[in-house]
C-alpha cells in the first residue's frame, strides 16, 4: 500500500520535479529516507561524486522504504534538512518519485532512463544497504539495468561481500580501480568503493539502537 501524503507534508514543487541532465552525463542515484540526513550520507555521496567521476548526484528522499518503519518525519522535512547538508554543486536533493507515485527502486530507475535517455545513470548504495538487497522488489532487474556502486560502511564490509547480490553477480564485479568508467559500463556491473567512513546512522541519530 502506499504511503498517501497531504498539502502539508510536501516539500515546494521544485522538489518535486525530476532533476535536469544532459545527453552523454553521469549521475548517481542516491537513494533513502534519510530520517534523518547525517554526515554518514554526505560523506557516501561525496565519495561517489569523486571515484565515480561523476557530473550529478541525484540525492533522492523516498516517500518512505518498504523495509523500514514509516519515516517520523514528513517528506518536507527530511528534503529540507538534506538541501541544508548536502550543500555540493553536484549535488541535486529532490523528492521526485513522490509526485510520479514510485515506491521501489526499480521503478524509479525505470522512469528515470526513460525520462533521460542517453544519460549514464548508476546506483550507489552503502555496503549495509547490499547484504538485504536481494530482499529488494525485483532487485535482478535493478542489478542488470543499471552498474552498481557499493560505498563502504563500518561493520558491513565482509556481510556485504557475502552477500546474496555478490555471490549472484560475483563475475560482474568491476575493479575498485576501474570505479571512475563505472558509471558507462553496461549492466550488470558493480563495485565495492573503500574510503573513509563515517558511524553515523539514522537509527542511532533517532534513539532506536
Amino acid at each position: 500500500m502506499k504511503t498517501r501524503n497531504s498539502v502539508a507534508d510536501l516539500p515546494p514543487e521544485r522538489f518535486l520535479r525530476m532533476p535536469h541532465a544532459e545527453k552523454g552525463m553521469t549521475v548517481g542515484l542516491f537513494g533513502g529516507s534519510f530520517n534523518p540526513p547525517h554526515e554518514a550520507h554526505l560523506l557516501m555521496a561525496e565519495t561517489a561524486l569523486a571515484r565515480l567521476r561523476l557530473d550529478r548526484l541525484w540525492w533522492m528522499v523516498t516517500p518512505g522504504n518498504p523495509l523500514k518503519q514509516r519515516a517520523g518525519t514528513t517528506l518536507a522535512e527530511r528534503i529540507e534538512r538534506s538541501r541544508v547538508l548536502a550543500r555540493h554543486p553536484r549535488i541535486e536533493v529532490t523528492g521526485f518519485e513522490t509526485s510520479h507515485n514510485v515506491r521501489y527502486s526499480a521503478d524509479t530507475i525505470a522512469l528515470a532512463r526513460a525520462r533521460n535517455p542517453g544519460v549514464f545513470f548508476v546506483w550507489v548504495m552503502g555496503a549495509d544497504n547490499l547484504v538485504q538487497f536481494h530482499r529488494w522488489q525485483r532487485w535482478r532487474e535493478i542489478a542488470e539495468t543499471v552498474p552498481i556502486a557499493v560505498l563502504d560502511r563500518p561493520g558491513a564490509s565482509m556481510a556485504a561481500m557475502n552477500s546474496v547480490m555478490a555471490g549472484t553477480y560475483g563475475r560482474f564485479r568491476v575493479d575498485e580501480s576501474d570505479a571512475a568508467a563505472l558509471a558507462r559500463m553496461p549492466a550488470p556491473a558493480w563495485t565495492f568503493v573503500h574510503g573513509p567512513r563515517s558511524s553515523q546512522s539514522s537509527t542511532r541519530l533517532r534513539g532506536e539502537g
